[in-house]
């Protein structure tokens, strides 16, 4: 059977109520920080998702009323019927692609701070802001519930107004008024909107009942729920009130999209949940209690379990929000048989950082995320080489690849040289720690399809000094070195009070346990002034090989920087779990062969900790010095990209090796003045409105 017949289950055409989509594949809403500033760069990422063969396209939560501000994130807006041209945006795209356009409304009650408004925050009952703001939610008023209703009809004719086929009632995430109202624990009303179940869903059901009214008879109305808090008897559960709700409304929504609850937990990260269609023992109940059609997510990437899900009857769509991100063009690549061209999400939620910190998405898979207006990016289409005809790649990293893949795709003769015995540069190394595997799959998209290139020539074993650079002839090069991290323990807490070191303390780094080397019998610190993953993974490591580790942080939290990535609280579990003696507040003051000081990082006073070595992640050191022999030799081009130019995350460094080649032989000058357009404020005087 042929890879497009056995897939043609997921190109069939579903109805949603009085609208078609064209196949199985669903894009559901998600942030990705554009929204309601950046609304034309919002409209080109989502027109690329339908070009690349989703037929459904959602936006992203969009607020309905003032009294739900989501500041300083720039999710979507829809107040009132100015707002209605900047989604505009989004669904003419969307259409132009032949696909459907769906909106998320929403009000996030106590989630919403209301910052930038400063209206009242409104919930079920009183109750502190989700966030650590010292700030109250007041409980809502009968007449608080007729307003919010109200907003809700009226955002969902402004939604059908704005050209959207379907519109959603949202109820997930822990981030909404209407699910708000179906949790105990939020909810301790005693009239017709508390109590028992039926009265805490009788909001939900008023929404999806009044938005049918308003707008049924052109739009699908969509219900987003999450069937399950992953909280056991502490939470709703899937096999108790999450599917008593789905009988009680099971034929009112159009489309069911259902999925776990928090966001940390409908978006786990592939360290701590490796196995794509993870959500399906909680979700696979619900398309049998409903003859509406279905859709749910869990990081699918699988054009096989895609398949089986819909021919065992478990979901009528396939919904993805990071397989999306990390590869537009999956639909289109599956009907194609082009399924070893699929960028596969490697689940490390930098989509959600981005996002977390109020910045436009980007992917680490996927370098053209996010700039497909600000800078013309199509994840599939490059522009041609121009006059140059080769080009020297050196180091074999996330920047040095995706360089060269995108050289060659240009259609220069590249060459790839690699020191190492193998190519993936930190993307090898990493992808042995634990829970980090997928991300080989960084290395693995890029390795394959520069080895179906004859103008790609890859050469490992092959450390290059300046005279074997001259003396190949090749004109453009493209350094790639990457970097190390340093072992002196100089890093952003220790730049005015440098750290003692004795040279009899036994210090590794993490190249050193990435390259296999462990520490000496005896407790192991190791010090974290990164705050990103690495110093938890590599802590989890040696914890799980029978070291005594104590991990010391200036940080009040472990790894802080997960945080943005939802795993913190799931990263210092794990430690707790392994026991590991957790430090934070102190930082690295000296260390010796039998002991590390440390000094609070609020008082200055010190302690030692007895340890027989210590792994120190701090800061890392650029790999210059080939770039810095060839300065001022006879080459047409030189660059350095990726961790050598400036260490980062992956994503940025495959994001240098990507942009290098789109400006590779365009002038300095254009490249300057075209650094990435720019969504300017209107500032013609605004006219109130009735």
């Amino acid at each position: 059977m042929s890879e497009t017949r056995q897939y043609s289950v997921l190109f069939e055409p579903v109805r949603i109520g009085p609208v078609t989509a064209r196949n199985r594949f669903f894009q559901v809403p998600h942030c990705n920080g554009m929204g309601h500033i950046r609304p034309q760069a919002e409209a080109a990422m989502r027109a690329v998702k339908a070009e690349g063969g989703w037929a459904v396209v959602s936006n992203q939560e969009t607020e309905i009323h003032p009294t739900s501000d989501l500041s300083p994130f720039a999710e979507n807006r829809l107040w009132d019927a100015r707002d209605i041209p900047a989604l505009r945006l989004m669904t003419d795209a969307v259409h132009d692609k032949g696909s459907l356009a769906a909106i998320e409304l929403a009000h996030n009650g106590n989630h919403a701070q209301n910052l930038m408004t400063r209206a009242p925050v409104l919930a079920p009952s009183d109750m502190s802001l989700d966030y650590p703001y010292p700030k109250q939610a007041r409980a809502m008023d009968k007449t608080d519930i007729r307003n919010f209703r109200r907003w809700h009809r009226d955002a969902a004719i402004r939604s059908r107004d704005a050209g959207f086929d379907i519109v959603y009632v949202y109820a997930g995430h822990n981030m909404t008024l209407p699910q708000h109202f179906l949790l105990p624990h939020m909810n301790d009303r005693t009239d017709e909107y508390g109590g028992s179940l039926e009265n805490r869903l009788r909001l939900t059901r008023e929404l999806l009942e009044e938005t049918h009214d308003a707008v049924g008879a052109t739009c699908a109305v969509a219900f987003r729920f999450a069937v399950d808090e992953m909280l056991g008897t502490d939470g709703m559960q899937a096999a108790e009130e999450g599917r008593a709700i789905v009988e009680m409304l099971a034929e009112l929504p159009d489309l069911w999209d259902v999925n776990v609850c928090d966001w940390s937990n409908d978006s786990l990260t592939t360290r701590f949940q490796p196995q794509d269609g993870y959500q399906n023992d909680y979700i696979s109940f619900v398309k049998s209690m409903t003859t509406k059609p279905v859709v749910a997510v869990g990081r699918l990437t699988s054009p096989d379990m895609m398949a089986s899900m819909v021919k065992k009857g478990v979901v009528d769509f396939i919904g993805a929000a990071r397989p999306s991100i990390a590869d537009p063009f999956l639909p289109q690549k599956i009907e194609q048989d082009r399924i070893d061209e699929i960028r596969e999400c490697i689940g490390c939620n930098i989509c959600v950082m981005a996002d977390s910190v109020g910045a436009p998405i980007r992917c680490t898979q996927n370098p053209t995320m996010g700039e497909e207006w600000r800078r013309g990016w199509h994840p599939e289409i490059i522009a041609p080489k121009e006059r140059e005809e080769d080009a020297l790649v050196i180091g074999a990293g996330p920047a040095g690849l995706e360089c060269a893949m995108q050289l060659a795709r240009r259609g220069y003769q590249v060459t790839l040289a690699e020191a190492g015995s193998e190519p993936g540069g930190r993307v090898l190394r990493e992808s042995a720690l634990p829970g980090l595997g997928a991300w080989a799959r960084v290395k693995d998209h890029r390795l394959h399809d520069l080895r179906q290139r004859a103008n790609v020539q890859i050469y490992t074993d092959s450390r290059l000094g300046a005279e074997d650079v001259l003396e190949l002839g090749i004109p453009n090069v493209f350094i790639a070195t990457g970097s190390h991290w340093r072992a002196d323990g100089i890093g952003r807490n220790t730049l005015r009070n440098r750290p003692v070191m004795d040279a009899a303390a036994t210090v590794l780094t993490p190249d050193d346990i990435m390259a296999g080397q462990m520490p000496p019998d005896g407790p192991v610190v190791v010090y974290d002034d990164d705050h990103a993953y690495i110093a938890g993974v590599i802590a989890e490591k040696l914890a799980a090989a029978g070291h005594p580790v104590i991990f010391v942080t200036p940080e009040s939290l472990v790894s802080s920087f997960t945080a943005l990535t939802l795993e913190q609280h799931r990263v210092q579990t794990r430690l707790l779990e392994l026991g590991v003696d957790i430090r934070c507040n102190h930082s690295l003051a000296a260390l010796d062969s039998a002991r590390m000081q440390v000094a609070c990082t609020f008082t200055g006073r010190t302690q030692d900790i007895a340890c027989s070595s210590a792994v120190l992640v701090t800061e890392r050191l650029r790999e210059t010095a080939l770039f810095d022999a060839l300065q001022g030799r006879d080459l047409t081009t030189l660059e350095l990209i990726g961790d050598a130019a400036g260490p980062a995350l992956i994503a940025d460094a495959v994001y240098a090796g990507h942009m290098a080649a789109r400006n590779f032989e365009r002038a300095a000058d254009a490249v300057d003045r075209d650094w990435f357009r720019r969504e300017i404020i209107d500032l013609t005087p605004e006219i109130p409105h009735a």
